[in-house]
């Protein structure tokens, strides 16, 4: 399977810093995917439960691993603590098979 993860940086009071990107990628993220994932910078836009438009910074998180519930929780996990850690209404998760050869 193959689950990209988006991740925006605003914040209610600030953004995300690269620092505290980099320290929830290193101690959230890597620990359950250790064999190895891509990370994106982008820009992107997302409508608030508000209404209102938020342009932000952010992060494309791509991981492909094996189709378990192990991982589906380890996935779930990522996108529950970001959004709890860093105050988001939300991280987007899609997910697709793949075939993967090396």
């Amino acid at each position: 399977m193959q689950d990209t993860l988006y991740f925006g940086t605003a914040k209610p009071d600030g953004t995300v810093t690269p620092e505290q990107w980099s320290e929830f990628l290193e101690k959230v993220v890597t620990p359950r995917f250790p064999q190895g994932l891509t990370v994106t910078e982008a820009h992107g836009q997302w409508q608030m439960q508000s209404g209102s438009i938020e342009r932000e910074r952010s992060y494309v998180v791509q991981i492909m691993h094996p189709d378990t519930p192990q991982s589906d929780t380890a996935v779930r996990e990522i996108a529950r603590t970001y959004k709890q850690q860093f105050r988001q209404e939300a991280v987007l998760r899609t997910r697709s098979p793949v075939c993967m050869a090396f």
